[in-house]
């Protein structure tokens, strides 16, 4: 999927909601417990129940490849039944080098045709271009909203004045454009997107911790929007797990519709 696609999608669906697919076995309600496949049961109603209202699905690895090959599976049909016009993160925070980090973007991208991925840039360029396939994005980890991210991401550089975190924005922007790079931004620290686009005016942004985790909608707009929107929020547990009863794809679509009518009315605002 193209930029100028994705664009068009947000356009068509007044929504730049990304629905996080964080399948917790143990969150599961009972009812699809006795399914072959509870995890794949489970995703298939989420997608059927948000599709609307959403752009964009995003499964964590971790929740799959913890169930051994099963989880694998669970994660390769998930793939499969989710809409082709909806935009694909595998969201595996991928960070290794050279020829494992190739066998990585083939794992995810030739084998189970993820449209993006996530990535640690720690180790520098040979971390991220791997995965510069044609047609692929690579989604960089930059600035995020967990309390260990201060450790490191916002110590400043005494020669360029800079953040850590908006050094490796721009060292990253050498490497790809806004047509292929993405950055990992956190929606509960919302005013830090004006550091973002200070040195990212053109690349989306993948926002995670909008509902559960308390970011703020408001303020991602607010900072983070550009005149092609750049935005891509994502809510996981707040849609996914907002009810554990038997009506819970239709509590998840009715949050989903909340958040994109919040959406239609940012992009009316911004746009």
């Amino acid at each position: 999927m193209t930029k100028q696609e994705l664009f068009d999608e947000i356009k068509k669906k007044e929504s730049f909601l990304c629905v996080g697919l964080d399948t917790d076995p143990n969150k599961i309600p009972a009812h699809l417990q006795k399914e072959e496949d509870p995890i794949f049961a489970f995703n298939k109603e989420i997608i059927d129940a948000t599709a609307d209202y959403c752009v964009s699905y995003k499964p964590n690895i971790a929740f799959y490849e913890s169930l051994g090959p099963k989880g694998w599976e669970s994660l390769q049909k998930t793939l499969e039944y989710m809409p082709k016009s909806h935009f694909s993160i595998a969201d595996a925070k991928r960070g290794d080098i050279g020829n494992t980090s190739n066998m990585y973007a083939k794992a995810f991208f030739e084998n189970m045709s993820f449209d993006s991925i996530t990535v640690a840039p720690y180790m520098g360029e040979d971390s991220v271009t791997p995965f510069l396939m044609d047609g692929k994005w690579v989604i960089v980890l930059a600035h995020t909203s967990n309390k260990g991210g201060l450790d490191f991401q916002r110590i400043v550089n005494q020669e360029t004045g800079n953040y850590l975190f908006q050094d490796v924005i721009l060292k990253n922007r050498e490497w790809a454009s806004s047509d292929q790079l993405m950055f990992v931004v956190g929606a509960t620290r919302a005013e830090s997107l004006l550091d973002v686009r200070k040195v990212a005016p053109d690349n989306f942004l993948l926002v995670p911790g909008v509902g559960a985790q308390g970011g703020d909608l408001q303020g991602v707009a607010k900072y983070g929007m550009t005149k092609e929107c750049g935005l891509l929020v994502n809510s996981s547990r707040g849609i996914i797990y907002a009810s554990n009863g038997e009506d819970f794809a239709e509590v998840a679509r009715q949050e989903a519709k909340k958040l994109r009518n919040e959406m239609s009315q940012l992009l009316d605002q911004y746009l």
